[in-house]
């Protein structure tokens, strides 16, 4: 699945994805969720990528990749993907072979998102590294392009100041590799997306920092047409706000309507409840 079709939705859909939230959650909700959501028509299902709770640290914490890949077993047809990685939680030799695999036992329905992370406080409790912005770009930059080298199968032998390769092999090999999405908040991050990977995503300021995405895709001489840009709506994530009255809920068509215009190939709403997941359910008798 190449990043052009990653966003689709089914036949008569919406290019609508939802992430599920993973703080405060159950695997077994997050899984019963997805698979209604699945049969609902969603294009893709998405899961945070932290190991503790805010706030409250004894709150249940579903891990991401572990849960998108159990849904992946249970689910038809939409992609899933983290939203998005941080970059400083997994070795990208290591993040590659789980991708490569994911992307097979899938059937290529894996959209890789990936950034340069945050959460200090969550680092520094689990005893990861966690150093300041700049580095964590340049970590982020190199994680891509060891996840790029292992996806051919090898053998790789890279210098790096951050994840050398010395004779690596990587099998079996995805017939495609997943996309890398990269997200970004900052103009810095949808520069980088714009760069070297397959699309960028953001849920603060898409409409501000497309134009900076657009023209530094221009820059690197990539087409537009080749990536997937998704527009995240997830403000207010750590409530429990319900999504009853969210436009996403009460007018999707018109809504996707008007974010499509504004340049997204595809949008990522959150549902925090089971509440919101009935909710975007039957907003599908509204697409």
């Amino acid at each position: 699945m190449g990043a052009e079709t990653a966003g689709r939705a089914a036949p008569g859909g919406l290019p609508i994805g939802v992430c599920l939230r993973t703080i405060r959650a159950e695997p077994g909700w997050w899984l019963e969720s997805a698979r209604r959501l699945d049969a609902a028509g969603y294009a893709g299902l998405w899961g945070w990528d932290h190991f503790m709770g805010k706030g409250d640290l004894t709150v249940p914490v579903v891990e991401g990749w572990t849960i998108l890949a159990m849904a992946a077993a249970v689910t038809q047809r939409v992609t899933v993907g983290p939203f998005v990685l941080n970059v400083m939680n997994r070795h990208p030799a290591v993040l590659a072979r789980m991708a490569s695999t994911l992307q097979i036992a899938s059937g290529g329905r894996l959209v890789l998102g990936i950034g340069i992370g945050g959460a200090r406080k969550e680092h520094e409790a689990y005893g990861i590294d966690f150093p300041e912005p700049p580095v964590r770009v340049a970590r982020l930059e190199e994680a891509i392009a060891v996840l790029r080298s292992l996806w051919t199968g090898g053998p790789v032998t890279r210098p790096s100041p951050y994840y050398p390769l010395e004779n690596a092999y990587a099998h079996p090999v995805p017939d495609s590799p997943p996309p890398i999405v990269i997200g970004g908040e900052t103009r810095t991050g949808a520069r980088l997306a714009a760069r070297i990977a397959d699309g960028w995503t953001t849920f603060e300021n898409f409409e501000e920092n497309l134009p900076v995405y657009l023209e530094a895709l221009e820059e690197a001489g990539r087409r537009r047409e080749d990536q997937l840009v998704l527009a995240g709506f997830q403000r207010d994530w750590q409530s429990d706000a319900t999504i009853a009255d969210s436009p996403w809920v009460l007018e999707p068509r018109e809504t996707w309507a008007r974010w499509h215009e504004a340049g997204a190939d595809g949008a990522i709403v959150l549902a925090r409840t089971t509440d919101d997941v009935d909710a975007l359910v039957a907003a599908t008798d509204r697409w």
